[in-house]
């Protein structure tokens, strides 16, 4: 195969995956669970060992389907997409993981986190022990490699899906809320220290060595020693890093420089046989406290997006789903999966009871953290490529498919235990603590712009305060901030900003809501000279208008009238709208009405030579609706060149999608410039009649 089929092979497998990944991704965020097990569903789906492996025109061994491959699945160059999006991903982990709260915050947080990454690594390889002999797998003991990976595989915890429960339950706040967020950090830390010892241990039997436990030790003791001093290092010069990466330039390009920076020490670890995505964690680790880190998390979200579905999905395309559904599998699958829920509810609920918890408490802590998610799916992709001192797989299929139904299982009955946990009704704490009532702030803008502005003059505005302000997940909707004992959790939902903090908090929350309304206030009656700018009222309808296509597609008969029987501009508003329904798109009429009065509030519609267009964009229609009325006596529309308004063209659209109000605005004022299609449309008797003019107008 040369380079141009093989290029060609790998553009259609990547157009496949972003279709395969998106849409099964969006189904399952809408059944309530994370988007990123249908990811990883849609993998299994499409991979070699289902529909991806049926002979197609051009493609005899499937689309997917290969002989030789480095992850005995795919193929080497989409592996090697997926191992780049996995850098992309630790990196974002990295960048949101509170290095503050790690070093400072809570001791609680940190004994619990060990405890849970303690006591899971050893019941996790503790049960290796037990279901390797039954897949057929050689087993030497508890410090086996396999053993050490089933190990680390269930320490991880994905934060993002507790903190979204905890938002909805109104607990973000709660002693338990602040301490599973406070020990997730303490887990994935030293989740990836594990990672970096075992990585150290494989590169070794790979070598051919012999390992005694001394000799086991210098190794665990050498990957530690790398990943702290490059640690520490990084974080020491974090500053100094964040200054350099700004000399590519603005936002955008310091944010891609800041992502070179991990993709060379993800290249640095992994020549020191240590895994790629500890360098590329590291890396956003110690920018995490740098003002810009919040920066770089918004710039390459777009590139995450792309990356990251791809490597759930090609991690699904490794699951043999022959095997996955075997017996031996299922069974060992069912067992680990049992083991790792009941090692994070000991091993975080049961030192939580000596850090003033009750049972309650440690209940809910430990439920907190069960979830697994993207970590513990990149360790069992670094378990397929891996060798052991034999040459074979240290994950081979059976082994991975028992990962795969933990990961799965963890992630779908973590929310249900959760709630439960946190439905028990009392206090999670030993003692009543006085800080632990919190209060809701809800406040709807009724514009989701609006929402976004002030979330974002929000978040700068905390961060002045000295506030540390995280997001719990690049892709989800809430973040915290924290500063000392205020723990501040923020969250958008379409219109509304909602605001959960401590009652003693809330004061502090409020004021700092209202200075950020005074200076919109005074921002907005600056900008109140352009309703004023002749500049722009008259530049906007041009019979030059580049925009075409965009009339045609909206006319219907039903909603146009040649003979409007209103007098006033309010009696053209009332017969207009009517028109509108007779669309089918209108859903809520009332609604409609004030979006269209409260654009006219701010300037009329009202254009010149007889034309008025009336907009808006609202909830009240499902789709772009447009009708249109012609009065030929004219009415008064307050217009900008004081003529009376004889055509009318009500335009409107949802506030969400892709819904081109601007450009269907042009497009028609661009039409009605002419003067014979304003003459012509003046002249026509029925609806017909003005469609076909029109339809003419796209002819000039």
């Amino acid at each position: 195969m040369d380079i141009t089929e093989i290029i060609t092979n790998l553009v259609f497998q990547l157009a496949v995956i972003i279709f395969a990944a998106r849409i099964f991704g969006k189904l399952a965020s809408r059944v309530g669970i994370p988007s990123v097990l249908g990811e990883l569903i849609s993998g299994i789906i499409i991979g070699p060992f289902a529909l991806g492996g049926l002979s197609l025109p051009g493609f005899p061994h499937g689309l997917f389907g290969v002989t030789e491959s480095l992850a005995g699945a795919v193929s080497p160059e989409l592996y090697a997409f997926s191992q780049i999006a996995s850098i992309i991903l630790l990196f974002s982990s990295g960048l949101e993981t509170d290095l503050s709260l790690f070093i400072k915050y809570s001791v609680s947080g940190g004994i619990i986190g060990l405890g849970g990454v303690v006591v899971s690594f050893f019941f996790g390889a503790g049960c290796a022990m037990l279901i390797l002999p039954v897949l057929g797998i050689e087993c030497s003991g508890l410090f086996d490699v396999k053993c050490l990976f089933l190990g680390i595989m269930s320490t991880a915890t994905s934060v993002g899906i507790t903190a979204r429960i905890l938002s909805d339950k109104k607990k973000m706040d709660s002693p338990e809320g602040v301490t599973i967020l406070a020990a997730a950090v303490f887990d994935d830390v030293l989740g990836i220290v594990l990672l970096a010892v075992v990585m150290g241990i494989v590169s070794a039997l790979g070598s051919g060595a012999s390992l005694s436990g001394g000799k086991i030790g210098l190794i665990a003791l050498k990957a530690f020693g790398i990943w702290l001093v490059a640690t520490v290092v990084f974080i020491l010069l974090s500053k100094k890093i964040a200054r350099f990466v700004r000399l590519f330039g603005g936002a955008t390009d310091f944010s891609i420089a800041a992502l070179g920076v991990a993709f060379l020490l993800a290249g640095f670890f992994e020549k020191e046989s240590i895994a790629m995505i500890i360098g590329a964690y590291t890396t956003g680790l110690a920018l995490s406290g740098t003002d810009i880190a919040p920066v770089i998390q918004e710039k390459i979200h777009s590139i995450y997006k792309f990356f990251v579905p791809i490597f759930f999905a090609v991690t699904g395309m490794s699951v043999d789903i022959t095997k996955l559904f075997s017996q031996n599998v299922l069974i060992c699958g069912g067992i680990y999966t049992l083991i790792a829920v009941l090692s994070k509810l000991l091993g975080c609920g049961l030192p939580a009871l000596g850090l003033g918890f009750n049972i309650k408490g440690g209940f809910r802590i430990g439920s907190g953290m069960i979830p697994r998610g993207e970590v513990a799916l990149i360790i069992a992709g670094i378990g397929l490529t891996a060798k052991d001192a034999a040459g074979l797989p240290i994950v081979n299929q059976d082994l991975f498919g028992v990962v795969i139904l933990m990961t799965l299982v963890t992630t779908l009955v973590a929310p249900p235990i959760l709630n439960v946990s946190l439905s028990i009704k009392g206090r999670g704490t030993k003692k009543e603590v006085a800080s632990s009532e919190s209060q809701i702030f809800e406040w709807d803008f009724k514009n989701q712009e609006l929402t976004h502005l002030v979330m974002d003059i929000l978040h700068r505005d905390l961060r002045a305060e000295g506030f540390y302000v995280q997001m719990m997940n690049i892709t989800d909707g809430i973040c915290t901030a924290r500063r000392g004992d205020t723990a501040i959790s923020l969250r958008e939902e379409d219109t509304k900003l909602i605001i959960e903090t401590d009652e003693k908090d809330m004061g502090f929350v409020k004021g700092e809501l209202y200075e950020i309304m005074l200076r919109l206030n005074k921002s907005m009656q600056s900008l109140s000279a352009l309703k004023n700018t002749a500049s722009l009222q008259y530049g906007f309808a041009s019979p030059e208008n580049r925009v075409t296509n965009s009339i045609t597609r909206y006319l219907n008969p039903a909603c146009i009238s040649t003979n409007l029987k209103g007098n006033t501009k309010e009696e053209i508003f009332e017969e207009l709208i009517t028109l509108l329904c007779q669309s089918g798109n209108v859903k809520n009429r009332e609604m409609v009405k004030l979006s269209l009065m409260e654009r006219e509030k701010s300037m009329s519609t009202g254009l010149e030579k007889g034309i008025a267009i009336p907009h808006a964009k609202t909830d009240g229609v499902k789709e772009t609706c447009v009708a249109i009325g012609i009065k030929a006596d004219g009415v008064d529309f307050n217009s900008m060149d004081g003529k009376p308004a004889q055509i009318f063209v009500m335009l409107v659209s949802p506030i969400n999608g892709s819904n081109p109000l601007m450009r269907t605005m042009a497009a028609f004022s661009g039409a009605l410039m002419h003067e014979e299609i304003r003459t012509a449309l003046l002249q026509a008797k029925t609806p017909e009649g003005v469609i076909d003019v029109l339809k003419d107008s796209k002819k000039l």
